[in-house]
């Protein structure tokens, strides 16, 4: 079956199709009915839906349903109001690879980019160490996402992620060429790998949960204890592993934001800035995506702020005859 992809779905629209669960709670209105709020998906992006049927089960995330409704708009944004849901069956034929929102690159050639980028190290133990922690964690960075619904929310987001800050990185040692780039980009490519066990994901890239670890340490400690625990596997001391490990523990940048310690030298304080900009990118390009030119969206509460859709074809400049 052919259907709609939710990036052309437009309002006032029939919609009937299979889309993958993002996210889904009974939640009570003004009025004490109950109802479910569902963020839907497929590969091309992601839709808010309601279904008013306080009796209908909530369906899993991370699961198939189809789904039978219409389009509205609701402050500026697309919503699909849900007439009919079932969870997908044994018989259906569905495409599951369509239903997932994932990188615009494959794995293979975002990990291709990494490697080759660490091929590149003068220090040898810093090279050692980085390749030691990918080679750990290779599996899981195939599909895992860099976060759970902020930014890189997709199949394969974290490496998106790591590669995104990657060319940053390397665009900013281009104007400061006194930093240390070996640092510099394993900062990069290390500083969030241990999400892989500070969230549990499927394959399709969904988070359904933190797990215990991720609650109880959080992927910094975690991430600091992994280093260690590599470094003295390989028999490497010092100064590169310390250093490391203080980008890991203070690239959040302030300790409201979960880093104990602030970036305490230049390498540290870029990564905190570029992880930062590549998340921020990442969120804003995502919610603006979902907006007509000229609207504004709702409050977005992880930037604290509304976003507005540019008309850029308004930016046009017209010049006067004569």
């Amino acid at each position: 079956m052919v259907q709609q992809k939710v990036c052309d779905l437009v309002k006032d629209q029939r919609f009937e199709g299979f889309l993958l669960v993002r996210s889904a709670d009974q939640r009570t209105g003004g009025n004490g009915a109950k109802y479910l709020d569902l963020n839907l998906a497929d590969r091309t992006g992601e839709v808010n839906a309601k279904v008013w049927d306080g009796n209908v089960p909530v369906p899993v995330p991370g699961s198939v349903v189809k789904v039978r409704g219409g389009t509205l708009e609701y402050n500026g944004r697309l919503q699909l109001r849900v007439e009919r849901i079932r969870d997908m069956g044994a018989s259906d034929d569905v495409d599951i690879s369509a239903l997932a929102p994932c990188a615009p690159e494959t794995p293979d050639a975002m990990m291709q980019q990494i490697l080759e980028t660490v091929s590149e190290f003068q220090s040898d133990s810093i090279r050692r160490i980085t390749l030691e922690m990918l080679r750990r964690f290779d599996q899981k960075l195939q599909y895992y996402p860099a976060a759970q619904r902020i930014h890189h929310a997709e199949r394969s987001g974290l490496l998106h992620h790591t590669t995104g800050m990657l060319s940053a990185a390397k665009a900013i040692w281009e104007i400061y060429p006194w930093l240390n780039s070996d640092l510099l980009y394993a900062g990069v490519i290390l500083h969030d790998l241990c999400k892989t066990e500070e969230m549990d994901s499927d394959q399709m890239g969904v988070v359904r949960d933190y797990s215990k670890e991720g609650l109880l340490l959080g992927h910094l400690v975690l991430g600091v204890t992994r280093i260690q625990e590599v470094a003295n596997d390989l028999g490497i001391t010092g100064e590169p592993v310390l250093m490391l490990q203080h980008m890991i523990l203070s690239h959040h940048g302030e300790a409201e934001f979960g880093s104990p310690r602030k970036p305490m030298f230049p390498e540290a304080e870029v990564l905190h800035w570029v992880d930062l900009l590549d998340a921020r990118m990442n969120e804003m390009q995502t919610a603006i995506g979902k907006l007509k030119p000229g609207v504004f969206s709702e409050k977005i509460w992880s930037l604290d702020r509304r976003l507005y859709h540019v008309q850029y074809d308004d930016l046009e400049e017209n010049t006067p005859e004569g």
